[in-house]
């Protein structure tokens, strides 16, 4: 029995983007690289987004709530909330980064590398690959993925 691989958006765009990492970044160094790059660049943009939101703060509190809410700008509380939000997914990329220069230290031989461009070949281009129908049905199915109604 063949199963089909969902075709939710979702899930369409998650395989195009898995498949892509894998073909351009098949080996474990590149992995590493990518990933670290990853998590900096997330961590750049959070942290310019946050101190954006604290001046614009600053500056709401030196003109007052009023002045935002009649030209349909941010209000206090929205600010508060946003600034807050993403404090703490700074704070969860910092824990990540931790994690990742553990796994950056991790050296393997050519030889492996060669295996891991073999395997990569392998799986990359194969959209009905057991093990990615696996981890597609798991992704799919999980029940505390945010975008899924139960």
């Amino acid at each position: 029995m063949t199963e089909e691989p969902c075709q939710c958006s979702d899930c369409q765009r998650f395989y195009r983007e898995h498949d892509r990492l894998i073909r351009e970044f098949p080996t474990l160094k590149q992995q590493q690289e990518l990933n670290w790059a990853s998590i900096q660049s997330f961590r750049t943009l959070c942290g310019k987004v946050t101190e954006e939101l604290q001046n614009k703060m600053a500056c709401l509190d030196d003109k007052g709530d009023e002045y935002y809410e009649e030209r349909n700008i941010y209000t206090k509380a929205e600010l508060e909330d946003s600034i807050s939000e993403l404090e703490n997914i700074n704070a969860y990329l910092y824990s990540i980064e931790a994690l990742m220069e553990r796994i950056f230290g991790i050296k393997v031989s050519d030889k492996i590398e060669t295996e891991f461009k073999e395997i990569a070949g392998v799986i990359a281009p194969d959209p009905l690959n057991i093990d990615r129908l696996i981890l597609n049905r798991l992704f799919h199915q999980t029940p505390d993925f945010p975008d899924k109604k139960n």
